[in-house]
């Protein structure tokens, strides 16, 4: 999968506290409209979202075939919820449904245990962040 649009340098992880936190996984498929007015959206709803309180980082990727996830994380539920009700983002939202997306699915979670690479249970020595 590629990056989303507008993102500069190479891939990076979000970087999370030790859970729990929330997770906003929005799954998408994208039309063929308007992909110059969809990156220049998608940078300025990451730059907005990135300001607003309990914003904890994002994670966003996009395949050939239109099908992308962008993973926001946040420190509470509350916190996400108010991202959703931002007014630019309302606009954005609507523009997404008139124009952008043929299809989407938006779920809510709670991550309650997250580890990479370094801290594995594979690894011999194991650090959980739970």
């Amino acid at each position: 999968m590629s990056l989303e649009p507008g993102y500069q340098g190479p891939p990076e992880l979000a970087v999370t506290p030790i859970p729990p936190y929330t997770a906003v996984i929005f799954t998408s498929v994208r039309t063929e409209a308007d992909h110059d007015e969809y990156d220049a959206m998608a940078t300025e709803m990451g730059r907005l979202a990135a300001q607003q309180p309990g914003y904890l980082g994002i994670e966003s990727a996009r395949n050939p075939d239109r099908l992308g996830i962008t993973v926001s994380y946040w420190e509470t539920p509350h916190a996400a919820n108010a991202w959703k009700h931002v007014n630019d983002h309302l606009s954005a939202q609507t523009l997404g449904r008139e124009r952008w997306y043929a299809n989407y699915r938006v779920r809510i979670a709670t991550v309650e245990r997250d580890y990479g690479l370094i801290d594995s249970d594979l690894n011999e020595v194991a650090i959980h962040r739970t």
